[in-house]
């Protein structure tokens, strides 16, 4: 689907007028909120939201993680909010959610389309502050900073439909656009993502878009740096090593050329990618006729790689799954001493008054 809508001509462009449609409303909306004549609810913690303004991956779980990080290391007790979408049934969390888990053993999480009433539940549970994952559009919870992400590889969601192309810059259902870029005018934080090389021609032109789009926001660029290689998360590995070897990939990520670029900067030869859709629900048709090479996977994807072959004898090896971390070109330091001026409450004292106010 990524493709046919990047190209120009054809039934895609039939498109245009629900996207016009959808555009419209999205700015309704926005003014609505810019002028409180919808609701916003606060909490008594401080809400840090992650978001983007297109559908599929810019990056936030890294990013959920490293505001995790680095809060936690501070001693704040710190909580993720999140709708929760791919999130199967009966299930707490979805995929995003058990890599955060995995990572961070006993992170409160919740995990609900109403993210005010999942606010109040883990405010309730006495958090200290609250991530809120892909909230930009979510404004009916108040936030104290709004980072929005942008893929320097995708910055209005979809890709150029030849190297060289500017890419289709459209709202959905035509093109992948939540909102415009006058919505970065409420941005405190832009996080240019998948940066290989600030200096690039290319990077430098996005920048201007987005500093004349948003000049009151703070800045920072980042790349995805990928550092650990597994079948048995004990026993990793340096996926260096594989340097000159060739495999199969499999995702079902909102980004999967990404995951291609970053397995071939590791100079690892990819025979093939099956790139399936975001959320996807894996079936063991997925992986017919794989086998012959090892087999990669990315770390979103590999509970559902694990729950499958519970059920379902497959004939294959694990896969091996790609872990990759943020590496900061500019804005870190900023970025943490901006965190560091949120007024967390104190851990003991906030309990004690959250716990006499729900019962007294």
């Amino acid at each position: 689907m990524d493709q046919t809508l990047a190209r120009r001509g054809g039934w895609a462009e039939a498109l245009w007028l629900p996207a016009l449609a959808f555009g419209a409303v999205a700015r309704s909306r926005r003014w609505l909120y810019d002028h409180r004549c919808l609701p916003v609810q606060a909490v008594p913690v401080p809400v840090i939201s992650v978001g983007n303004l297109s559908v599929g991956g810019t990056g936030k779980t890294p990013l959920v993680g490293f505001l995790v990080e680095h809060l936690q290391a501070r001693g704040v007790r710190i909580g993720v909010v999140a709708r929760g979408y791919g999130r199967e049934p009966g299930a707490e969390l979805n995929e995003e959610g058990r890599m955060l888990a995995e990572r961070f053993p006993g992170l409160p999480q919740a995990q609900d389309p109403d993210r005010v009433q999942a606010a109040l539940r883990l405010v309730n549970e006495g958090v200290q502050g609250i991530v809120l994952d892909d909230g930009f559009q979510h404004r009916r919870l108040h936030r104290d900073r709004d980072i929005v992400l942008i893929d320097a590889t995708r910055p209005y969601g979809l890709p150029p439909a030849s190297e060289g192309e500017a890419p289709v810059r459209a709202p959905l259902p035509r093109g992948f656009l939540r909102e415009g870029l006058g919505a970065l005018r409420r941005a405190d934080w832009i996080i240019v993502t998948r940066c290989a090389d600030p200096e690039a021609p290319a990077i430098q032109t996005l920048l201007s878009t987005l500093r004349r789009a948003a000049p009151q926001a703070r800045w920072a660029l980042t790349d995805h740096a990928p550092d650990r290689l597994w079948q048995d998360p004990t026993q990793p590995e340096d996926p260096h090593a594989w340097r000159g070897r060739e495999v199969d990939l499999v995702s079902g990520i909102g980004n999967p050329e990404a995951f291609t670029r970053s397995v071939e900067a590791l100079g690892v030869r990819v025979h093939s990618h099956r790139a399936l859709g975001d959320h996807h629900e894996y079936g063991a048709e997925d992986f017919a006729g794989l086998g012959a090479r090892p087999i990669w996977t990315t770390a979103k994807d590999a509970p559902k790689w694990h729950a499958l072959a519970e059920t379902v004898d497959l004939g294959l090896d694990r896969p091996w799954v790609l872990e990759v971390s943020l590496r900061w070109h500019a804005g870190r330091e900023e970025l943490e001493t901006d965190l560091d001026s949120l007024c967390f409450p104190d851990g003991k004292g906030f309990r004690d008054a959250l716990h006499a106010g729900l019962h007294g």
